[in-house]
């Protein structure tokens, strides 16, 4: 599709004080979601990519101002006459932090996600993207409350956003092949259990944070307070943001939803192992190349247990997640950042996977409010639920 932003005959210079960070009208938004439908909508019609945006600022996570819609304009001119020059969004999320002064104590707080960064191709060029981040991040830090941090997560490289003070973290995840020959069940005396609504999925959200803040806590102790801890909060609101996305993407590519959320290995509290996951589709039906199954979350919740119970844990899941990839036509099932241990038990569960260390799409990248140099933080959890 075309550009349908109008071109001025003569555009602002990129420093110029008449450019503004300012919220769309309702005709601006539905403008900028056009001009993004190429690059992120290719699985969707036009018209259903613009429902599904605006299906996704009604979530739990999104409505209420959870959402925030911004465009880089010329103030001189009025509301839906003024060109987009550059137009991006930010989530409202909780997130935490550790205290370096005492590691028992955790600083609760918001962060912003930030996505859908998308410059005009007519306007591409004459850094306006560039002045949209420089003015975003620091009207981020006091925007709805004094926020902890920014993350966002960049499709071209580390450098742009890295200027601009979004340092990047780690950025790998394995990659698992679809096997329709994988599992689907445990079977037999196996424990696994396999999640198949969105309300399973949301009911291990508590017992998620309570581990996560346990973590936190534990890693601040063992590094003495060196180095301070942050991490997003896998809740509620944000789980059922991934489900309610996918939901809308399957139904309208293959006319019905998953059945299958996740899965949880073992049944006391405590002991089990579980992931959640999402399936993503940017090549539809015809082009697999970028669908994904995305596990948001491997969690492994007392690591000391025995090792031949936690192997074929992680083994169990894998396979199940393998054998949904394969019938949601997945080019693969990722799982991001895995911790030392889950590596661990991947590397003894034999399962086939490749390594993959990006370095140019879906960089992590986070930009600390506090004193700390943002590239000295320890990002806790840097998992694919905490992506927009």
């Amino acid at each position: 599709m075309g550009s349908t932003s109008p071109s001025p005959p003569g555009l602002p210079d990129a420093s110029s004080p008449t450019l503004i960070l300012m919220h769309p009208t309702p005709a601006e938004r539905q403008r900028t979601w056009s001009l993004t439908h190429p690059k992120w909508g290719g699985a969707l019609e036009h018209d259903d990519y613009l429902a599904r945006e605006q299906h996704l600022t009604e979530t739990p996570l999104t409505k209420d101002g959870g959402i925030t819609h911004w465009i880089l304009t010329d103030s001189s001119l009025p509301p839906d006459q003024r060109p987009i020059l550059s137009s991006c969004e930010s989530l409202r999320k909780r997130a935490v932090a550790s205290s370096p002064s005492d590691a028992t104590k955790l600083q609760d707080g918001i962060a912003h996600g930030i996505c859908s960064v998308f410059t005009d191709p007519q306007f591409r060029g004459r850094g306006y993207a560039s002045r949209m981040m420089r003015d975003l991040g620091g009207r981020l830090k006091e925007w709805q409350g004094e926020s902890l941090f920014s993350v966002l997560y960049s499709d071209i490289g580390k450098a742009f956003y890295a200027r601009h003070g979004w340092a990047p973290f780690e950025s790998a995840h394995l990659a698992f092949p679809p096997s329709r020959d994988a599992k689907t069940s445990g079977g037999g005396d196996s424990s696994l259990r396999l999640l198949k609504s969105p309300d399973e999925v949301v009911e291990l959200c508590a017992a998620d944070e309570k581990l996560l803040r346990r973590t936190i806590i534990q890693r601040t102790t063992s590094q003495k307070g060196k180095r301070r801890c942050v991490a997003l909060l896998p809740d509620e609101r944000t789980l059922r943001w991934h489900l309610m996305r996918e939901d809308f993407m399957t139904e309208h590519i293959f006319g019905r939803t998953t059945e299958i959320r996740g899965a949880v290995y073992g049944s006391e509290e405590g002991k089990r192992l579980w992931a959640v996951w999402a399936r993503g589709y940017y090549g539809g039906l015809q082009n697999t190349e970028g669908n994904a199954l995305h596990i948001l979350r491997f969690v492994v919740e007392d690591e000391s247990l025995d090792e031949s119970y936690l192997v074929q844990g992680a083994r169990e899941i894998i396979e199940v997640a393998q054998r949904e990839a394969a019938e949601w036509k997945s080019e693969d099932v990722q799982m991001w950042n895995p911790t030392d241990k889950v590596r661990e038990l991947i590397d003894r569960s034999e399962l086939e996977y490749e390594f993959v260390d990006r370095d140019s799409e879906s960089i992590t990248s986070l930009m600390w409010y506090g004193e700390e140099e943002t590239a000295d933080l320890d990002w806790v959890a840097n998992e694919k639920y905490a992506w927009c």
